[in-house]
């Protein structure tokens, strides 16, 4: 039988949902909110998404890399505007091939939807609510928000891919039967997103190819471009206890008087600045951590539902997707692929949450780190030069040096854990040496890299016998 009810029909249970049907299961996906390919959901409350190569795997896996990779604009690098209009672009990697993707949320779910509908084997019910799940037995009921009647669902397993706050994870943390732990760390920050529309012909206000920061120190935005020649921009701001902070700025002047001082080139490219700060919600920025992800081999958790994470490495999406890689891989591993064959779920659920949750840990970890890169970092003159010289050593050898932005970003091939273990020890290997004088002008830059690779290997050995 094998029948898998998957609980949310967002990027990562709407992948999940088109793979395990490829592998022959009956699957029922269920979404709380409408069909958004017939109703436009609320803006304002989605950060626009960097799809990289892990999100890629995923979406190659299940046969839709080149459908996605068609709402995709590539951004090549970081384009870095200072306190004074002055831009530079720092390149996100040496190599040529290497760039991360804007793309639409709203798009590439549409995408993933149609791609599972045309599968005989899936259902997808909408406008649904998960009431209550029964963990032992892999049922749940949902109620319709339009009827208010309520449906249960009987499966053989259940995932639960609701996000960040997940109906599914709620009744694994409220059951009493076995030991859940769970945190939730709340950044300071809240964002608000606003839009800087095209031009009257169609084009981009701005260099189009770039992520765009204005990195102010406590606060920061940041800039996307979309398709239709706009880019969505994203305010990073202190709720509070700061000079500008989202509890200060409550009338028109006060947005205009902080947008001028600190983003004065941004302010005659948002016509309509004060309207969508005051109309558009604020939003909440944080980190969910839990285990264990699965209970009575009925029921596991994937994506945000299992590990939320800050947006400021662009990877929650493509933790996501590399989610349904990595279950994929155990899946078969145990070959156990198709639904003919009776699964061992608690075997396999084990297996999947073993390999992942380190990982998962890593990825929350990094992204945190580098919401103080950016928004602190990126304009201070020692972490240009570092930036400079990564992308120089990834340039001319591009097959012994990676910076910790494209061993995360780029490197597939190695986990997230392994990527924060080495690429924390390079960062902090190379600002050492610039900051000692002891990488000098007269030095080749092979002689540059070696000792960069000698002082991260001293490291790596140091923080080895500290942690074990």
């Amino acid at each position: 039988m094998n029948n898998i009810l998957i609980i949310g029909a967002g990027l990562c249970g709407s992948l999940l949902a088109l793979r395990m049907a490829q592998r022959g299961f009956e699957v029922t996906l269920v979404e709380k909110r409408p069909d958004l390919r017939k109703v436009t959901q609320d803006a304002g409350r989605s950060i626009n998404l960097a799809l990289s190569d892990r999100g890629l795997r995923g979406l190659r896996l299940a046969g839709v890399e080149e459908e996605a990779k068609k709402l995709c604009i590539p951004m090549n690098g970081r384009m870095i505007h200072d306190a004074k209009s002055n831009t530079f672009l720092s390149p996100y990697s040496g190599r040529k091939d290497e760039y991360i993707n804007s793309v639409s949320r709203p798009g590439l779910n549409m995408l993933l939807l149609d791609e599972a509908e045309k599968i005989p084997n899936v259902k997808i019910i909408f406008n649904h609510a998960c009431e209550e799940v029964d963990l032992e037995n892999a049922s749940a009921v949902f109620k319709d928000f339009n009827t208010k009647k309520e449906l249960k669902i009987q499966a053989d397993v259940i995932f639960g891919t609701d996000g960040a706050g997940s109906a599914v994870r709620k009744n694994m943390f409220d059951s009493h039967k076995f030991l859940f732990s769970f945190s939730q760390q709340w950044l300071s920050h809240g964002y608000k997103e606003l839009e800087i529309p095209a031009t009257e012909n169609g084009g981009y206000r701005t260099y189009k190819n770039a992520l765009h920061i204005w990195p102010r120190g406590e606060d920061m935005l940041i800039a996307l471009p979309n398709l239709d020649g706009s880019f969505t921009v994203t305010l990073f701001l202190p709720y509070e206890n700061s000079d500008y902070c989202f509890a200060n700025l409550t009338t028109p002047e006060m947005v205009y008087e902080y947008f001028n001082k600190e983003f004065p080139d941004v302010v005659e490219m948002i016509p309509n600045l004060a309207d969508e700060f005051f109309t558009n919600p604020i939003g909440q920025l944080g980190t969910v951590k839990c285990s264990p992800w699965h209970s009575f081999g009925k029921i596991l958790l994937m994506g945000d539902a299992a590990h939320a994470i800050v947006p400021f490495y662009g990877q929650g999406m493509n933790a996501s997707f590399e989610d349904v890689v990595v279950f994929d891989e155990v899946l078969s591993s145990l070959q156990q692929p198709l639904q003919k064959k009776e699964v061992d779920w608690n075997i396999v659920f084990s297996e999947y949450e073993k390999r992942r949750k380190k990982d998962a840990d890593a990825i929350a970890d990094l992204a945190v780190d580098n919401f103080h890169e950016m928004k602190e970092h990126t304009a201070m003159e020692i972490f240009q030069r570092k930036r400079k010289l990564e992308t120089v050593f990834e340039a001319e050898f591009p097959e012994e040096y990676y910076s910790k932005y494209s061993l995360v970003t780029f490197k597939e091939s190695i986990s997230y854990s392994e990527a924060l273990k080495r690429g924390r020890a390079q960062d902090k290997a190379i600002l050492n040496l610039l900051d000692d004088g002891k990488i000098s002008e007269e030095m080749s830059l092979k002689e540059k890299l070696e000792l960069v690779k000698k002082e991260t290997e001293a490291i790596l050995r140091d923080d080895e016998v500290a942690f074990g």
